[in-house]
Order: structure tokens, then sequence, then C-alpha cells
């Protein structure tokens, strides 16, 4: 028996675009119920020739009603949304995403653990003890070796050039601050930032990029100068043993102590973010994560999950929280929610552990998770029930993800790889909205 969208004839609706170049006329057109995303891409393509010299190429569409993506006949996804279908049916077009494209893998000594890109130079840390600068092209620019257990986190601090900042934190319980000269290609140690008693699993720099802040196995956070030779290293007589011994043994770096420490997880930090210059987030394998006061140094509220949690990003563009979680979910948080609701919707098609999410830098749509599973994958959270592409090419599980450079995707793991993926056709967008099922996964 038919259903009800089945037995449908036909429907009024009326498209728009935000993609000015792709405009058409607003006026409502009469199509099938039964109507799929290909025929009305057709349709499309149709009238754009109509007002556009002719060049023999279409453009792949996607369409998106209340804000969310239609995957089915139309008739159906109305019913299915509860739409009426008596009125004049508004229906978005955009130019579709097109799947990312791998650009190369960088092999490293070990596992990579950690990545963070910024302009045209990308960083990472590995099991090897070293962290290490690359340019896009995968060349290794510089080896930055002192740690004397796995690195487990990197950050550029500053990328002013041609001197530039960055830090790293290893299983030896230390961050260092670093100093790398892009003319030269030197660097040097100049800061050992110590104070936690087991492995620095996490660090995040604040905006000014004068604090950072680490999350360690010993349950705590710590917050450091991350400007050099600014505050107190250690006491003066301390400081004067460092310079003697620098000028014995060599250059060495300066001992710098926290700032301030925050307690309240009662197991491992697995993740930091900062959510203003006076706002940080914190996720640890407790199941909760903490919002905390910078200014108090007090918690100003709890969220609490299901299980472990592995990885947070917070999204300048939308201010929503991702996270990633060993339930394979990656979830999306509002903490603003009054009313209960911070969960906002989980994106579920991840096999294994969601070690890394990371948000579009430019998109407030878009994010990248990479998980246990072996797998990279592009979402889109207007469609959560599975991801806009799943990247090739990798043989092991992600340990880290990155999205800092709106047009590079970029993951490591434990096939001891940099993947590096080009994105296309990044565009700014600032609405967030519903969801619907999406599944193309890349081939």
């Amino acid at each position: 028996m038919a259903s009800a969208s089945e037995s449908l004839s036909h429907l009024q609706a009326r498209f728009f675009t935000k993609q000015e170049q792709y405009a058409v006329p607003d006026t409502p057109f009469s199509v099938p119920a039964t109507v799929t995303v290909t025929e009305l891409g057709a349709l499309i393509n149709k009238l754009l020739q109509g007002q556009r010299e002719e060049d023999g190429s279409s453009i792949d569409f996607d369409f998106l009603i209340d804000g969310e993506f239609l995957r089915n006949a139309l008739g159906i996804h109305l019913e299915e949304k509860g739409i009426s279908s008596e009125t004049v049916v508004e229906i978005e077009y955009v130019e579709k995403q097109p799947a990312p494209e791998p650009i190369g893998s960088v092999l490293h000594d070990d596992w990579v653990s950690s990545v963070h890109a910024s302009n045209d130079w990308i960083l990472t840390g590995s099991y090897d003890n070293a962290v290490r600068i690359w340019n896009e092209d995968g060349e290794n620019l510089a080896t930055l070796q002192y740690h004397s257990d796995p690195v487990k986190c990197v950050k550029w601090i500053s990328k002013d050039g041609p001197v530039n900042l960055l830090v790293s934190g290893s299983h030896d319980n230390t961050l260092l601050i670093w100093e790398w000269n892009e003319k030269t290609q030197k660097h040097k140690c100049l800061h050992s930032c110590r104070g936690h008693e087991r492995s620095v699993d996490c660090v995040a720099v604040d905006t000014t990029r004068t604090r950072m802040c680490s999350g360690s196995f010993d349950k705590m956070i710590k917050i450091w100068s991350a400007v050099p030779g600014e505050g107190e290293d250690e006491p003066s007589e301390i400081q004067e043993q460092q310079r003697k011994k620098a000028r014995s043994e060599g250059r060495r770096p300066l001992t710098r102590t926290p700032m301030m420490t925050l307690e309240g997880h009662k197991e491992a930090i697995s993740s930091l973010a900062w959510l203003t210059t006076g706002e940080l987030v914190s996720a640890s394998w407790d199941h909760t994560m903490i919002i905390w006061d910078m200014e108090h140094a007090t918690q100003k509220s709890t969220l609490t999950g299901t299980k472990v949690f592995l990885s947070v990003s917070h999204s300048e563009r939308n201010n929503l929280l991702a996270t990633g979680s060993a339930d394979r979910h990656v979830r999306l948080w509002d903490p603003r929610q009054k009313d209960g609701t911070v969960v906002k919707t989980s994106l579920t098609h991840h096999q294994g552990w969601v070690s890394s999410v990371a948000w579009s830098p430019v998109n407030a749509n878009q994010l990248i998770s990479g998980s246990y599973d072996n797998t990279l994958k592009l979402w889109d959270i207007r469609s959560p029930l599975a991801p806009l592409y799943n990247m090739s090419g990798l043989e092991d599980k992600v340990l880290c993800t990155d999205w800092s450079i709106p047009e590079l995707l970029v993951c490591g793991g434990a096939d001891n790889c940099l993947h590096i993926f080009k994105a296309h056709n990044i565009e700014p967008l600032s609405s967030t909205a519903g969801s619907s099922e999406m599944e193309q996964d890349q081939r």
C-alpha cells in the first residue's frame, strides 16, 4: 500500500541560495513528490544554463529544508519531518562539498601522537620523543629533541615569523617552550615547565598568546606563562645555578613553575580548550567536563557524559563544544543552555574510540573526527547520522587531528604517519541547524 508521500503527485517548491552566483528566480515550481536530490540538481542546473553562458559543465548541489539535508525523496522527507506539503516548500541549495583530496603522508619513526598546523607549517609530536616541523609538502624543516619520553601534545604559541614559539608536553612530566627561527632553521629550548607529577597529555594556548594550560595524568590542570623570560622561573639562586650549567654544559632551558593549579577532576585530564580568555574547558577520563572561571580559578559548571572523554574542541563560529569519547560517539554540546539539554546532537558512525575532534576554523557546520577504527571523518552537523566523507589511506588507529588551516585536514596515528588532506570550496558559513541522514564515503 502506497504511503501518503507516494500518493502525492506534485508539490510546490521555491528555491533559494546564499551563494549569489547560483541564484535562480524565486517563483514557485511544481515538482513531483518523488523527486530526489539528483533530479533537483538537474532542475537547478537547467535554470542556471538559461541565465549563464554555456560551458558544458554541471554543478553538484545539496538541498536543505529547515536547515536539514535532503537525502530521501522530497515527499518522504516532508512526511518524516512533519512538514506540510499543502504550502510552498522553501528549499535552500548549496554547492556540494567535494571530497578532500589526499596530498601526502609523512612517515615518522614512531606513533604520531599530536599535530598542530599554522600558516604554512605543521607541528607534530611523536612517541620517538621528538617534535618536528614540516611544510605542507612534507619536507622536514626541523627536529626538536630534548624530551626523554614520548611527546603527547604540541601547540604553536606564536607564529609571527621569522622567530616563532611553540610548546610540547611529554610522558617525562614536563612541557618545553621552544623558539624556532624559520629563516636560519635553528631552534633552542627556552624553558622547561615543571610541576606535573605524571605524563602531560594536553596543552592549550589562549588567544592572547601569553598563557597556556596543561592537563596531566596526575588529574591536575596547570596554568603557565607562555612569554619567554617572563615571571619567576625559579628563586634567584637556582636561576644562577641554571646559568652556570648552561655555560658549562651548553644551552639548557630555564625551569619554569606554574602560575596556578586547578584541581577538580578525579581522573586524568585528556583534553583542554580555551572558550574565552576568561573561560577554560577541561575533559577527563572521569566522564566529566568542567568549565572553569579563570579569573577566580573556580568551577563554573560541570558537563557529565557516560564514558571517558578523549577530546574536546571549541568552535568560535557557533560556540559549541564537540567531544570524542570511548563510547564511539561524537557529541555536540551547548554549555550556555540552562534547560538541561546541553547535548544538542550525537554523530554516530565510528566503530572505535573517538580519540580526536576538531572544528573547521571557518565553517560553523563542519568538523573532523579521528578514531581507533582507523578512520578520519568529515562531518556536517546538519547531517549527524553519517559523515560527508571518510578519508582513505589510514592503516592504523588515529591518535590526533587538526583543522587549524581552512584548506588542510591533518591527522596522525599508530601507522607512524602524518596524513595531509586538501579541502576544496571552503566558504565561511555561520548557520547551524538540524539533522538528517547523509552518507557519501570517499572512494
